[in-house]
């Protein structure tokens, strides 16, 4: 186990090299970091080529500062295109011409080959070899390396059985005659049997179905509490984050906007990037407002401004309003009275949620649209095109500078 630490890593991509990283993930000297290096190579490029519009080299990576603790489960979570891969691989060693510096522990990993890392790592693709059986692919880190039938097999009974009931059965079989959940653990398998000082996750259940997306997730949470060993788990899903990470990081266009527990981020989010990123439905994001005599006005509707926030903003100062879903109260009817904030406009879509026996609708007041869930539950009667009253309690506003996107108060 290690704690891992990024300090000040930046890496940069030219447009016209990245064709050319092909050539370089075959010079990789040994064969199990070439293995490595050409199966992340794909999505690598894929992440870049999603912020490849406009002129001037590409930042992956822009001076990103990380430390995590030994024997925790830090979930790296954003948009595809983000850079959370990329700073997965250069922690891996797959990527190597970078800018800072990657320690672990206090050992700085500039020099040290992936192979002598010590790293399990899992790919969303599943990575097997198809013409070995799992217990192939379990034994090749061995071969590669030597080791005695003895310890080979030792480790792989023992793996076997933390993987837990019916594993066993995978070991005879080939990857194509596995399902995608199958062949996932066989992954995380392989990982295991090496005896990791680090897991790295590359959205390792993002090929998977619903169900077999839950039943992985809650293996995988399971092995990783019984190892204890510092994990990256990489995801745009913030259910996996979730339920994994003892912390969060959110990134945004290769930078990390905020690091902390899910609540925290949640309840305390850093910029309106992160308030509206996180949470289902995500909160309420409603730009465009000014500040006027002690109020937010967006349009005509006047929002107070709590004291913190006054002695903060200037008269004139653009700001956005947020409120979460949760706390818009859906009133259906007029001369019903409710303290808050109240705005009228029309619903124009309807999402029942049967599992939590609630509904989600989307409202639109003049340009504004939001979603609102409050006192929404399945019996409640609503369709598109109602004109409704939305009011909401100034008290659990948030306000983000127009300009910075930073979080006033």
């Amino acid at each position: 186990m290690s704690t891992i630490r990024l300090v000040d890593v930046t890496k940069t991509y030219s447009r016209s090299a990245l064709p050319d990283r092909i050539a370089r993930a075959n010079s990789v000297h040994s064969q199990a970091d070439r293995a490595f290096a050409e199966r992340a190579l794909a999505h690598t490029v894929e992440e870049q080529s999603q912020r490849s519009q406009g002129a001037g080299p590409i930042v992956a990576l822009d001076h990103v500062n990380l430390t995590i603790p030994d024997g925790h489960t830090f979930a790296i979570l954003g948009p595809s295109g983000c850079g959370k891969s990329t700073l997965l691989r250069v922690v891996a060693g797959l990527i190597q011409d970078y800018q800072g510096h990657v320690y672990y522990d206090d050992q700085a990993m500039e020099e040290i080959p992936p192979k002598d890392r010590y790293i399990g790592m899992v790919f969303q693709n599943y990575a097997l070899y198809p013409h070995f059986e799992s217990k192939g692919n379990l034994d090749f880190f061995f071969r590669i390396r030597r080791a005695p039938d003895e310890e080979a097999e030792e480790r792989i009974r023992i793996t076997s059985e933390m993987m837990g009931i019916g594993f066993k059965e995978l070991l005879g079989r080939k990857p194509g005659t596995l399902s995608g959940g199958q062949q996932q653990r066989v992954a995380i398998a392989r990982a295991i049997v090496r005896n990791p000082r680090l897991f790295l996750f590359d959205e390792p259940l993002s090929n998977l179905d619903a169900k077999l997306r839950t039943q992985t997730r809650v293996e995988i949470k399971r092995l990783l509490h019984r190892f204890g060993i510092t994990s990256i788990y990489v995801t745009h899903d913030q259910t996996e984050a979730i339920s994994l990470g003892d912390q969060i990081a959110v990134m945004r266009e290769g930078k990390i906007e905020q690091v902390g527990p899910y609540q925290e981020l949640r309840e305390k989010p850093v910029n309106a990037f992160v308030a509206g990123f996180l949470g289902y439905p995500p909160m309420n994001l409603l730009p465009g407002g000014t500040v006027e005599d002690g109020e937010l006005r967006l349009g005509d509707i006047g929002v107070p401004l709590p004291a913190s926030v006054r002695e903060r903003v200037r008269e004139g100062q653009s700001l956005t309003l947020g409120i979460r879903p949760e706390e818009m109260k859906l009133i259906l009817g007029r001369g019903i009275e409710s303290d808050g904030v109240r705005m009228r406009g029309a619903v124009e879509v309807v999402e029942p949620d049967f599992a939590r026996q609630s509904q989600l609708a989307y409202v639109r007041t003049g340009s504004m649209t939001y979603s609102a869930t409050g006192a929404l539950d399945v019996t409640t009667m609503i369709n598109t095109g109602d004109v409704v009253d939305v009011v909401f309690p100034p008290e659990k506003c948030y306000f983000f500078d127009g300009e910075s996107g930073l979080r006033v108060a």
